[in-house]
């Protein structure tokens, strides 16, 4: 464990070296800090991690911090899925995230913790409120920025064959973090908030 802090450590002060730093070990004092959560830490919530992250940059958005993490320790340490790594790399992107999971100090941490589908959410709820004091981070699904109803659960494509699963998961977690960034960056109450 004492490794992949160090790890996650070294990578931080290399890409967020222009935050300033909060007295836990890898979470910057930033204005915004959006944690993505899914079951195993190694498809949805890396790739809405890196999306989020490449949003940030192309709209120039100022000290936002971005992570990922997982409710079950199955990839702790490692990397993400091959084939959400293989997608992200046609689109551009890239991720150096190695798998780990949640804690209850992210829940102090974090302005945003999103979940993928309702299990996540139900379970992240759960774990929130057995803390003390109550966290005031705010814990939604993240499909539901994309206002429709049909499309706010975002499967897990693990079991998927192929790269159909991804493909679908990815345009999901496209849609909902510009419709998030988009929230955030204006006052336009047709952007739905996120449900709880």
């Amino acid at each position: 464990m004492l490794i992949l802090n160090v790890n996650r450590f070294i990578y931080y002060v290399y890409t967020m070296n222009q935050l300033h730093w909060s007295s836990e070990l890898a979470v910057p004092i930033a204005k915004m800090k959006v944690l993505f959560v899914c079951i195993g830490n190694t498809c949805r919530s890396p790739m809405a991690e890196a999306i989020l992250k490449h949003l940030v940059l192309k709209r120039n958005l100022q000290d936002w911090y971005v992570d990922s993490a997982g409710l079950r320790n199955w990839n702790v340490g490692l990397e993400p899925q091959a084939r959400g790594q293989q997608l992200l790399k046609q689109h551009g992107l890239k991720t150096n995230h190695l798998g780990r999971m949640i804690t209850a100090q992210d829940f102090y941490d974090f302005d945003y913790i999103f979940a993928m589908d309702n299990s996540n959410l139900l379970e992240l709820q759960q774990m929130a409120a057995r803390l003390d004091p109550r966290p005031t981070c705010q814990i939604q699904l993240l499909g539901s920025y994309i206002g429709r109803k049909e499309d706010e659960i975002i499967e897990d494509p693990y079991f998927s064959q192929g790269m159909g699963g991804f493909n679908a998961a990815y345009l999901q977690i496209l849609e909902s973090c510009e419709r998030f960034v988009q929230h955030y960056k204006s006052d336009d109450k047709s952007v739905p908030l996120g449900r709880q």
